[in-house]
């Protein structure tokens, strides 16, 4: 009877929806970077540091960070950036991201990167997210990357495709902050040269100069046929 009933239980235990992990912080190769809670006051982020959702995370240049959140999904933040913590998802309020999952990771829902502008939504792939004064950049480094605008419109970009948006080009009277989602002209998808690629690939200090290197890197170098620097 008690053998059963351990089985039982030890049956009901595996039927349970797993618990995510609590958020952290990875790395700080370089400050200045910033973690602030709700309520509280902002504090120098730290490597291991442990996080919670609706956190706010703050990096000014040459500050960098890497951050995996419960899900196991990662990115690193850099330059004047800033973003809050979802539990499955982050928003992006200003500067430049790259996010990815792990080749071989099991996960029915998709990584969400959050703006104003528009959401990009990745599942096995990594994308590059810059948004400035000036303009707003979605890059694929590799896979699919489902991009959905504010004003309903859709974009699938493939390994090294780029959306960009000037936003020097749209006028005063129609600028995004005045919220008109109607006032932003989409172009289409655009394929970046293979030397812009590599020259990105090189300089990239969101890939580059981290103790571990991006756990996609090697699926980046084989769907675009570049090499990164030697560590």
């Amino acid at each position: 009877m008690q053998a059963a009933t351990g089985f039982l239980m030890g049956t009901a235990l595996l039927c349970l929806p797993a618990q995510a992990a609590q958020p952290r912080i990875v790395e700080v190769p370089n400050g200045p970077a910033f973690v602030k809670f709700s309520g509280k006051t902002e504090v120098d982020a730290r490597s291991g540091q442990l996080l919670r959702t609706d956190a706010l995370l703050r990096t000014t240049k040459p500050g960098r960070m890497q951050v995996m959140l419960g899900t196991g999904r990662q990115f690193r933040m850099g330059g004047d950036a800033q973003l809050r913590l979802g539990s499955s998802s982050v928003e992006l309020l200003k500067g430049s991201i790259i996010g990815w999952i792990n080749p071989g990771t099991q996960t029915r829902h998709p990584f969400t990167i959050k703006t104003r502008l528009a959401t990009a939504s990745i599942q096995g792939t990594t994308v590059f997210i810059e948004f400035t004064d000036s303009q707003f950049k979605i890059f694929s480094w590799e896979g699919k990357v489902l991009v959905t605008t504010r004003s309903g419109q859709r974009f699938t970009l493939n390994s090294g495709q780029q959306l960009l948006l000037d936003l020097k080009r749209v006028e005063p009277d129609d600028r995004v902050q005045q919220d008109d989602p109607l006032a932003v002209s989409w172009a289409t998808p655009v394929v970046i040269a293979e030397q812009e690629v590599e020259r990105r690939l090189q300089k990239s200090r969101l890939i580059n100069g981290f103790s571990i290197p991006l756990d996609t890197l090697p699926e980046i170098e084989r769907e675009l046929g570049v090499m990164a620097p030697s560590p």
